[in-house]
């Protein structure tokens, strides 16, 4: 480097930082001797002591001038390493032009007053070096790490400026993300600051944004939040408390099925406080989940609930054929048993208990994988006759075998009791043929089918099934069976006349059907109409879908998600009723706020709008109807 030709090498980010505000050697010095002779003068006495010898006193003068020289040149030399090993690269000239002449005034102060000066100065002096690097306190040795990045910040050299890496001291790029040394000075290289263990893309924590009055006045839920009741508060101190059984005693009757499904949210229900649901005079027995009940639990059920004739356990699959069998001989007056994922109990269990119930009427099990044919034909030889409710639901066995001898039922002079039929979600889809006969001979009576997820079946099962051999079916289920198409639908609910409307259908899944469908079936069971499932009906029109308005005004409960035309508009015929102007074609037309409305389905509970991306917070409600699945921008 030539400080001749004023050519300078390359310097560090601090060196051009204190050149560019003014700071060098020299500057120091010069306040650092200006604050010491003020507080010379500030401390001398206002006599003025007499004169030495001129030689002694300008030996004195002397002595104190080198010895002032070194004390401020070390000084400075220290308040300069306090910014960094960059400045450094000051110019030695500069550097070295430390040396100040002391004042007259200077001569003449004793040696303990100049010490207790110098002293002062330099607590002075460390003070405003401590607020430079932000240290707080002058016997405080903490420092903190926030406040240093802090403080860097408005050091920090320009994104795309080159700096050398306070730690290995290779030379980097800065950006937005480079972190300061801690301690200092200098910068960290992306490698260093992750080492010691700095995030530099880690976001500081905000403060949370205040909502404005709009944001708060937004709706993000649509379902209503009711004060609870005294009679539920009870229940949930009860629940809470559920495991004192001794304290608890007796909790009565009127609200143990309420308990019971408490209990069942957290999986609460233990084999210890059970019991508090058993007794003797219980007739009925719900259990919402049992998953925690040992086998021995079953068996001790089983002998404190002699006189069952309904039991119902969902999620059941600790009992095994020991206590299934233990099951079977305490309760002899069973009637009704619901049973959910009793996984483990084999067919000879199966066989033992329809043996023992003759008088069985309503068998209704989910997920069996060992129920066989050998168990169907043991229970209908034995309770066929008295046999009403049968559900064969996520059964791994079930085939047309199964479908025949279920068609014994209605067989050799029989007349089958059976009205509720559920042989839904089936590993292996029956035949459509199988599926034909079987109504042929118990569909007589039936008031409730549900053949869901049979694949093959379609338009032949309900024109050579449904329509000539059911008469009284009020509720009826067939989710997903692609083979269905919109004019198969449409004709069978336009000729099936000898069947009174349907209070439940559900056609979920069944992507080809489409408005012809839908007009049929409110032609058909509008009037009457409680639960609708369509969903899925990606095709469906918004003309026919605010008829409900009209034709559907018994609606409770409807499930139109993943249909397209599915607006806040339809959603608002619903509510309020539709426009009785009929030249306007859609109500977006219409000015609602002097349109005359006529119909609306005013019984609604409860609307399921899953994936109907153009319902919007604006969606219109009513006190008392849950909609369920608006997507709500975060």
């Amino acid at each position: 480097m030539s400080r001749a030709n004023n050519v300078r090498g390359p310097t560090s980010a601090l060196t051009e930082f204190l050149r560019e505000s003014g700071i060098n050697a020299v500057s120091v010095a010069r306040r650092r001797a200006t604050q010491n002779q003020e507080a010379d003068q500030a401390a001398a006495a206002p006599s003025n002591p007499g004169t030495e010898g001129s030689a002694e006193t300008g030996s004195s003068s002397q002595i104190r001038t080198s010895s002032r020289g070194r004390r401020t040149r070390t000084q400075t030399r220290s308040t300069l390493r306090s910014y960094g090993n960059a400045s450094d690269v000051l110019d030695d000239s500069e550097s070295e032009q430390v040396a100040v002449e002391p004042s007259h005034d200077d001569a003449q102060i004793s040696t303990v007053k100049k010490r207790r000066l110098t002293k002062a100065a330099e607590a002075k002096l460390k003070a405003k070096e401590k607020k430079m690097r932000g240290i707080k306190g002058s016997d405080d040795d903490y420092v903190n790490e926030d406040d240093e990045r802090y403080n860097a910040l408005s050091s920090r050299p320009a994104p795309g400026s080159f700096s050398n890496c306070a730690h290995c001291e290779k030379r980097f790029t800065v950006t937005i993300y480079t972190s300061a040394a801690i301690p200092g000075p200098g910068w960290l290289c992306h490698p260093c600051a992750k080492e010691k263990g700095i995030e530099p893309l880690k976001k500081g924590s905000q403060s949370r944004k205040k909502k404005t009055v709009a944001d708060r006045r937004t709706i993000t839920t649509f379902e209503e939040k009711r004060f609870p009741t005294l009679v539920s508060l009870c229940i949930q101190l009860i629940s809470k408390h559920i495991d004192d059984v001794e304290s608890l005693g007796d909790i009565g009757t009127m609200n143990v099925e309420a308990i019971s499904k408490t209990l069942s949210k957290n999986r609460s229900l233990t084999s210890e406080n059970a019991q508090l649901f058993y007794s003797t005079t219980n007739a009925t027995l719900t259990l919402y989940d049992a998953t925690n009940l040992s086998p021995d639990a079953f068996s001790t059920l089983g002998y404190l609930n002699s006189n069952l004739t309904s039991l119902r356990l969902d999620f059941c699959g600790q009992i095994n054929d020991e206590a299934f069998n233990s099951l079977s001989t305490s309760l002899p007056a069973l009637t009704e048993i619901e049973l959910l994922g009793p996984f483990l109990v084999k067919p000879a269990a199966w066989k033992g208990f329809f043996t023992a119930h003759p008088n069985l009427s309503s068998f209704l099990i989910t997920q069996s994988p060992r129920f066989d044919l050998d168990c169907l034909i043991c229970l209908v030889s034995n309770c066929g006759s008295n046999l009403r409710a049968l559900r064969l639901k996520e059964i791994g066995k079930l085939d047309n075998e199964f479908l025949q001898e279920l068609s014994r039922l209605g067989q050799d002079g029989n007349t089958s009791q059976l009205a509720y039929l559920d042989l839904s979600e089936p590993e292996k889809s029956c035949d459509e043929k199988a599926m034909i006969e079987l109504l042929y001979f118990i569909g007589r009576r039936l008031t409730y089918l549900n053949v869901s997820n049979h694949i093959i079946i379609g338009d032949d099962f309900l024109a050579e099934g449904l329509l000539p051999h059911t008469k009284t079916l009020r509720t009826l289920i067939l989710d997903n069976l692609p083979e269905l198409t919109d004019k198969g639908v449409s004709k069978f609910f336009q000729s099936w006349n000898d069947n009174p409307p349907l209070v439940h259908l559900s056609l979920s899944r069944n992507h080809a059907l489409a408005d012809k469908s839908l007009q049929s079936i409110l032609d058909h069971s509008g009037t009457r109409l409680e639960e609708f499932n369509l969903n899925g009906w990606k095709d469906v029109g918004e003309e026919i879908l605010t008829t409900f308005a009209t034709e559907a005004r018994e609606l409770r409960k409807l499930d139109v998600g993943w249909i397209r035309e599915v607006t806040d508009f339809v959603v608002k015929a619903w509510v309020d009723g539709v426009p009785e102007k009929s030249k306007n074609k859609s109500a977006m037309e219409l000015d609602e706020a002097h349109v005359a409305r006529k119909g609306g389905c005013f019984k609604l509970e409860e609307v399921k709008v899953w994936g109907c991306n153009r319902i919007t917070l604006n969606c219109p409600r009513k006190r008392g109807m849950n909609i369920y699945g608006v997507e709500t921008p975060k």
